[in-house]
């Protein structure tokens, strides 16, 4: 369901069509935001809107769809006990704008994203693997991914075992 609230009106006033689409789920608003406009929309929520606190940023792979991955930013405003979903849609090989400047806890959910999925955050200052060993092949959370083959082939190289399973 659409959703035309004040916060979505001030967020289009704004921003006008950098905001997407607005729905609401489960009582919580939804957000689909442009790419390239996450960082500043990112900045007006923690400022204008009191959503001071990331709870949350991670993806989700749609291999089927022309934009791919769904950026995912789950915010809090604990002066307003609200709760606000921002997502971006990303087209394989396309970055997403950090956010680690606005909510020092995007660092390491920007990580794992990047560990997990392959997403570029444009402007991380530390973007490396975080859950899974430097030389791993791969990204795990994509839904193309073997992980019997690679589990099969990492353990045999880094273990000298043939399988983990």
């Amino acid at each position: 369901m659409a959703l035309d609230n004040e916060l979505v009106r001030r967020c289009k006033a704004r921003f006008g069509d950098k905001i997407r689409e607005a729905w609401t789920d489960r009582k919580q608003a939804i957000l689909v935001v442009d790419r390239a406009s996450l960082a500043e929309i990112a900045v007006y929520c923690r400022d204008d809107e009191s959503f001071d606190y990331l709870v949350d940023l991670t993806a989700v792979d749609w291999p089927k769809r022309e934009q791919r991955f769904d950026v995912v930013l789950n915010l809090y405003s604990f002066k307003k006990n609200e709760r606000l979903r921002l997502k971006v849609f990303l087209r394989e090989g396309e970055n997403c704008p950090s956010v680690t400047g606005v909510w020092g806890t995007a660092n390491w959910l920007e990580r794992e994203a990047f560990d997990m999925f392959g997403i570029i955050f444009e402007g991380h200052p530390n973007l490396k693997r975080i859950l899974m060993p430097d030389e791993w092949q791969g990204h795990p959370l994509r839904k193309d991914y073997d992980i019997l083959t690679q589990d099969t082939a990492w353990v045999r190289e880094n273990l000298g075992i043939e399988s983990g399973q």
